[in-house]
């Protein structure tokens, strides 16, 4: 069936208040994404009966109009040589937006620049386990045993496999820390050097913290001495999300500050190091430990609520997930996901999420 695009256009426009009323418009593989000059103009219930239009919503500043594949990009042509808009990226258009939306419109935002481009990293990390899993699940394919048990000799393959899928766990607040100081405006590298600082092998690994503040066998707090004034607990951050985010962003503030004060012929000098030892301090006095708790309250808060009511846990999120999708606001979920990853060996959100998808596409 063939359509008639310009006419679609046409429609786009007058429904959306006007050629005038258009700033920015891109399109990703099934929408357009618009940046509009007053979102109150548009009559969607008009623009919701266009051929072609699945449905249109405003989030994060922008205004997405549902097309589909293959036709968006037709309808997005026609609408650029209906307005003499020039060719924009799906980033410019987020930017234009960026200041219509609201303060959790923004918050989610950040959230999604910081952890989508280290999905990669923990997509991969997942499968691997999964494969590791298979390996060392007991009575899978063979009674009573594992493939381990059944086949010594794949034990090195094992302990390889479970190294490589366990690399961006060890060194998640590193990836972290690349991805929110690019989001920030700070330096990458040193992003990347504050996250493995907080990993450093000469901090208390955070998975033996609850021992130590316990006392269990015989652990106890270590800490920094400082001249005698003050201490710092000598304690790491080993898959903790919050610490390296909220340091990250302190980073970047400093780091912009000083380059613009500080002169460009001592630049690489002063504003690496003085940036990482100001950072550094606050990180392990300050940020960390309050970060910390703050994460464990809420990744604890989450358990309770599935530990007390899981019915109702499951329904609430059941309930409110598919509407999230839609706004953007799911991408908050990751921070909780790899909180109780470090917190509990494992997440239940994630699972919920497939049954969701699994519903949706049934």
């Amino acid at each position: 069936m063939s359509h008639d695009y310009s006419q679609i256009a046409r429609e786009l426009l007058h429904s959306l208040g006007g050629a005038a009323n258009l700033e920015q418009a891109a399109h990703c593989v099934t929408r357009l994404r618009l940046a509009l000059k007053d979102p109150s103009l548009v009559d969607s219930n008009t623009l919701n009966q266009i051929d072609l239009v699945k449905g249109s919503f405003f989030t994060g500043g922008l205004y997405q109009v549902v097309i589909g594949p293959g036709e968006v990009e037709k309808v997005y042509a026609a609408l650029r040589e209906q307005t003499g808009l020039a060719a924009a990226t799906i980033a410019d258009v987020k930017q234009q937006g960026a200041d219509k939306a609201n303060a959790m419109q923004r918050l989610v935002r950040v959230f999604s620049d910081v952890f989508m481009p280290i999905l990669p990293a923990l997509i991969i990390a997942g499968l691997l386990m999964g494969v590791n899993n298979l390996l060392g699940a007991k009575g899978m394919f063979i009674d009573g045993k594992t493939l381990l048990d059944a086949y010594p000799q794949l034990d090195g393959v094992w302990s390889l496999i479970n190294l490589m899928a366990n690399t961006s766990f060890v060194f998640l607040p590193a990836l972290v820390g690349w991805s929110a100081a690019k989001r920030f405006g700070g330096s990458e590298i040193l992003g990347i050097v504050l996250g493995l600082m907080l990993v450093h092998p000469d901090l208390l690994n955070a998975w033996n913290y609850g021992k130590a503040v316990a006392g269990l066998e015989g652990q106890s707090l270590p800490y920094f001495n400082i001249l005698g004034l003050f201490q710092i607990e000598k304690v790491g951050y080993q898959g903790q999300i919050l610490p390296i985010l909220m340091a990250a962003y302190v980073m970047s503030v400093i780091e912009k500050w000083l380059r613009a004060r500080v002169p460009n012929a001592i630049q690489l000098l002063v504003v690496p190091i003085t940036t990482i030892v100001i950072t550094g301090v606050l990180a392990l006095a300050i940020i960390g430990p309050v970060t910390r708790h703050l994460g464990i309250l809420i990744t604890e808060g989450v358990v309770l609520l599935f530990d007390v009511a899981p019915v109702l846990g499951g329904m609430i999120f059941g309930l409110l997930y598919a509407p999230l999708v839609i706004t953007g606001m799911h991408h908050m979920f990751l921070a909780v996901d790899l909180q109780l990853i470090a917190n509990h060996g494992g997440t239940f959100i994630w699972p919920m999420i497939v049954m969701s998808n699994l519903a949706q596409g049934s």
